[in-house]
């Protein structure tokens, strides 16, 4: 089997060093250029659109299911299947409303042995209703979450694939987090509280999977599959983590993605990076749609029953799965 790869070559230049007199030190040290070559795997665009549409032939994934049961375990079986060291950290989290939710966060861990390490992010479960849907009929109905939910893990699962064959520099973590999508509901009349989003996140950066666990920073995925996508650098990940983002979007500029990574700065998004960001202080950023002309911030297809595989681009998945690739890669 024939391996395709992208290789970043960097070329460092060694300095001619002179005597006294001016002339020149012919030093062996110094008598060519040195190359330093990187090869990134390809990211399958293919392969991540299955793995987001087997997702979504479970069903809506909300906790305390039996479809949201069967697809944890379908997780944490292809994590095994691709070399991850699997951690499944069960929580009971308590949801906006006091029901108590059997949450379960998923982590594939990459040489688990080294220190340096960089943490992946997104959440598995969908919305537990389709409160945003234009017809008010649907708005006690699940999503299958097809871009909300599906799409990351979609796009973290190829680069489990990829990982089993060739791993970066650095030790990595893919973290599916649950619980995330269960906030309080558009009709919902209590009060509203941002802690009632990302349970599973709020469990995991009080009790992370390794004691004392951190990393040298943390890259969320959320709706990164959707149609005419559009990624611009989000608040919360400007104030806690700009070299990140300042990274991650040259990267991406670099490898012609500049049409969906746009250097331009969008409002704060309550999401799981700010619990990462506050509770567990690993600097973190989010890469989530941001819709600048529709009803919504995050698109037509966001909390409806529309979110599902028709809206999926493997384009963007294209876009976003290489661009992480680059960055992990090129970590040392």
């Amino acid at each position: 089997m024939r391996k395709n790869y992208i290789c970043l070559i960097l070329t460092l230049l060694m300095c001619s060093a002179f005597s006294c007199g001016g002339s020149k030190n012919t030093s062996s040290s110094n008598e060519q250029n040195k190359k330093i070559i990187v090869c990134v795997p390809t990211f399958n665009a293919d392969s991540a659109y299955v793995y987001t549409a087997h997702q979504v032939e479970f069903g809506p994934r909300v906790p305390n299911t039996k479809t949201h049961d069967d697809c944890g375990n379908y997780l944490a079986q292809q994590l095994k299947i691709f070399g991850a060291k699997v951690t499944k950290q069960s929580a009971g989290v308590i949801a906006y409303d006091g029901t108590l939710l059997k949450a379960t966060n998923i982590i594939g861990s990459y040489r688990p042995e080294s220190k340096k390490r960089i943490a992946l992010f997104t959440h598995w479960d969908t919305r537990p209703w389709a409160d945003e849907d234009p017809d008010p009929k649907n708005h006690h109905t699940p999503i299958l979450g097809a871009n909300d939910g599906a799409s990351g893990v979609g796009v973290l699962l190829e680069i489990a694939r990829l990982m089993q064959h060739q791993l970066p520099d650095l030790g990595i973590d893919l973290i599916f987090l649950d619980a995330e999508d269960y906030g309080d509901p558009e009709f919902y009349k209590g009060e509203r509280k941002e802690e009632s989003w990302c349970l599973g996140t709020q469990y995991w950066a009080r009790n992370p999977h390794v004691d004392g666990y951190n990393a040298r920073f943390g890259i969320l995925l959320d709706m990164v599959g959707g149609q005419n996508a559009a990624f611009l650098k989000e608040a919360y990940s400007e104030q806690f983590a700009p070299d990140i983002n300042k990274k991650v979007w040259k990267i991406a500029k670099q490898l012609g993605y500049g049409k969906y990574f746009i250097d331009k700065s969008c409002g704060y998004v309550t999401d799981d990076h700010l619990f990462v960001n506050n509770l567990a202080h690993i600097k973190t950023i989010d890469i989530i749609n941001n819709d600048m002309s529709g009803k919504t911030s995050f698109g037509p297809t966001w909390h409806t029953l529309n979110d599902n595989m028709e809206h999926i681009d493997k384009s963007t998945l294209k876009a976003v799965g290489q661009t992480v690739m680059e960055v992990i890669y090129n970590e040392h």
